[in-house]
């Protein structure tokens, strides 16, 4: 079963310095259907002003995921990293016992645009820490690249759950086929452009919850760049 969630049903906030689409409920915007989708807890599509961003603030116990789209994030954190992510970087910060961190605009005045993710873990109290790397477009097209897995297969980055992450640009004649193990869920988000999934069209932004489905296939890209989620 794929039930889809489109672009224009997310919540959406726009700050003036910050533009964001909330695929769950999240600070202001709640829907009691759409808390989630197994771990998957935050799918957050921002795009932050150029010198302006998130100040310091705390989380725990969470799995955060940021994946740029366009532009520079800068990151500090309590853990004394400090980075900048620009487009093909996948950042993984695990809150566990408690950290602080703050992400900016890099650029005095270029937009950011970016997803933040959050994935529940599977234990709690974890030591922080933090990863970071850079998966390239040719990595990306036409396959299923993993760039999030619970034991850092292939050069993923590792997160606390039994959750993957895979990363895929399609356009044209590119298609991807993905077999769903048994008892998994899925969710496949569309960063960019528009896809096909399964016979049904995605574009940026929409989403799709997958259940009981043995196979997925992700067809007839234009200029298409999704994330796909297995999630047990």
């Amino acid at each position: 079963m794929i039930a889809l969630r489109r672009a224009n049903e997310r919540g959406h906030a726009n700050h003036g310095w910050l533009d964001s689409y909330h695929t769950f409920s999240f600070a202001g915007y709640y829907d009691p259907r759409e808390m989630g989708f197994g771990p998957l807890r935050v799918i957050n599509e921002d795009r932050v002003q150029g010198g302006m961003g998130f100040g310091t603030h705390p989380h725990r116990d969470m799995e955060i995921i940021s994946y740029v789209l366009e532009g520079a994030l800068e990151h500090r954190d309590s853990m004394g990293t400090g980075s900048v992510i620009r487009p093909g970087d996948v950042q993984r910060m695990s809150a566990g016992t408690g950290v602080t961190h703050s992400e900016y605009n890099h650029s005095p005045t270029e937009l950011v645009h970016f997803l933040q993710i959050w994935i529940e873990p599977n234990r709690f109290g974890v030591k922080p820490g933090y990863e970071q790397r850079n998966f390239t477009r040719e990595e990306k097209k036409g396959r299923l690249r993993l760039v999030a897995s619970p034991d850092g297969a292939n050069g993923s980055v590792t997160i606390h759950q039994d959750a993957r992450v895979y990363a895929s640009v399609l356009d044209g004649a590119d298609a991807v086929t993905y077999a769903l193990p048994p008892g998994h869920k899925a969710y496949v988000h569309v960063a960019r452009g528009e896809v096909s999934l399964n016979g049904h069209t995605l574009g940026a932004g929409d989403g799709a919850k997958i259940t009981a489905e043995a196979e997925l296939r992700l067809a007839d890209g234009k200029g298409a760049e999704v994330l796909l989620f297995d999630l047990a």
